[in-house]
C-alpha cells in the first residue's frame, strides 16, 4: 500500500489509529482517577466558570501523538527508490555513410529549404538512432577510404554528436564502397549479438579502395552480417554548387552517376534489402522500414530499493512520551 508517497508494509495496523479519537473522548468525559474525593462537587461548580486545563490538554495531546507514532511505526512505513535497467536488444548496427564530394548535390530538402544529400542524411540518420535507444550503433564514414566516426555504443547522445561533426573533405575524395563494407564488418565480426547489420548509404559508384563491393558483401555474409543498402540521389541530373571567379556560390546541373545494380547485388548477397531514395521523404520512409524490419525484444529489469522509516516514527513516539512524562512530573505535576 502506498500512502503520501510512502509504502506501508502492514497497512491493516493503521486501523488502530481509529481507536484514538474514542479513547480521547472517553478520557475527556470521565477523566482519570480522582486525587481528592468530595461528597458533592455542586458547591465547587458554583464558585466560578468551568475552565479547561491547558496543561492537561497539552499533556493528553502528547500521549495521543505518541500512541499514533507507535502505531505508525508498527505499520512499517518505507521510502522506496525505483530504478530500471534496460539491457541491450541484441541488435548491433553499423551505419556506413558516404561523405564523398558528390553528397554536396542539393536535390533534397529540409522543410521548404533545399539541402544537400549529406545534411538530409545526417538528419534522417539521427531520427533512426533516436528511435532505437536499446541497440548498439556505430558509424563509419567513407569517401576515397573509410574512417571510424564512432565505435558501437549505447550512448546515443554521444553518437549523434559525432554524426553532427560529419563533413565532406576530411579524407581524399572518391567512393570506396567495398572498403567501407569491410571496415563496418570488422567492427561487427567479434560481437556475440543476435543480429548484426550494416546500413550502407551511398550516392555513387565504387571507384576507389582495394576491395570490390561484391567481394566485401560475401565476406560480410560469411560473418553473419546482413546489409541494407540505400542509394541516395535523384535520377538524371542534380544541382551542384560551384564557386565562380568572384567567390560566389553558383549551381549547375550535373549528371548523376550511380550504379543501382551494385547496391542491389550487395543487398542480395548479404540477405538484406536494397532501396533507392530520390528525395527526403523517401529516405525517411526507407529508414522507417528498416526500423520495422529489425526489431528485437528488450529485457527490462526493474529494481526497487526500500528504506525503513519506522525508527523515525518510533523516535517521535518516544520523544512525545518522554516529554509528557517529564512535564507531568515536574512543571505540571498533578495531585496523587
Amino acid at each position: 500500500m502506498t500512502l503520501f508517497g510512502l509504502t506501508i508494509a502492514h497497512p491493516l495496523v493503521l486501523l488502530l489509529l481509529l481507536l484514538i479519537p474514542p479513547i480521547a473522548f472517553l478520557r475527556g468525559k470521565f477523566g482519570g482517577t480522582a486525587g481528592v474525593t468530595f461528597s458533592s462537587t455542586g458547591s465547587l461548580i458554583r464558585l466560578g466558570v468551568r475552565r479547561r486545563s491547558r496543561a492537561g490538554a497539552f499533556l493528553a495531546a502528547l500521549s495521543y501523538l505518541a500512541l499514533a507514532a507507535f502505531i505508525a511505526a508498527l505499520s512499517r512505513p518505507q521510502l522506496g527508490s525505483e530504478s530500471t535497467r534496460v539491457q541491450a536488444s541484441g541488435v548491433d548496427i553499423m551505419l556506413v555513410l558516404d561523405v564523398s564530394r558528390s553528397m554536396l548535390a542539393e536535390d533534397f530538402s529540409i522543410g521548404a529549404t533545399r539541402a544537400n544529400r549529406l545534411e538530409v542524411t545526417k538528419k534522417v540518420t539521427e531520427q533512426f538512432i533516436r528511435k532505437r535507444p536499446n541497440d548498439r550503433m556505430g558509424i563509419i564514414a567513407f569517401a576515397g577510404r573509410p574512417y571510424l566516426v564512432s565505435p558501437l555504443t549505447l550512448d546515443h547522445d554521444w553518437l549523434v554528436q559525432n554524426l553532427d561533426r560529419l563533413q565532406i573533405g576530411l579524407v581524399e575524395d572518391g567512393t570506396a564502397i567495398g572498403s567501407a563494407i569491410v571496415a563496418g564488418a570488422n567492427r561487427l565480426k567479434d560481437k556475440e549479438s543476435k543480429t548484426k547489420l550494416i546500413v550502407l548509404l551511398t550516392d555513387g559508384d565504387n571507384n576507389a579502395g582495394k576491395v570490390m563491393p561484391l567481394t566485401a558483401a560475401e565476406a560480410a555474409k560469411a560473418l553473419g552480417i546482413r546489409i541494407y543498402t540505400i542509394g541516395a540521389g535523384t535520377q538524371g541530373e542534380a544541382p551542384f554548387p560551384f564557386t565562380d571567379p568572384f567567390g560566389r556560390t553558383v549551381y549547375k546541373n550535373v549528371p548523376v552517376e550511380f550504379n543501382e545494380k551494385t547496391i542491389e547485388e550487395i543487398a542480395k548477397i548479404a540477405d538484406g534489402v536494397a532501396y533507392r531514395a530520390t528525395d527526403t521523404r523517401s529516405l525517411e520512409k526507407i529508414f522507417g522500414e528498416i526500423d520495422k524490419l529489425e526489431k528485437s525484444k528488450v529485457e527490462v529489469e526493474k529494481i526497487v530499493q526500500y528504506r525503513d522509516l519506522f525508527p523515525w516514527f518510533l523516535l517521535v513516539g518516544l520523544v512525545c512520551l518522554g516529554t509528557e512524562i517529564l512535564f507531568s512530573q515536574t512543571l505540571w505535576r498533578r495531585l496523587p
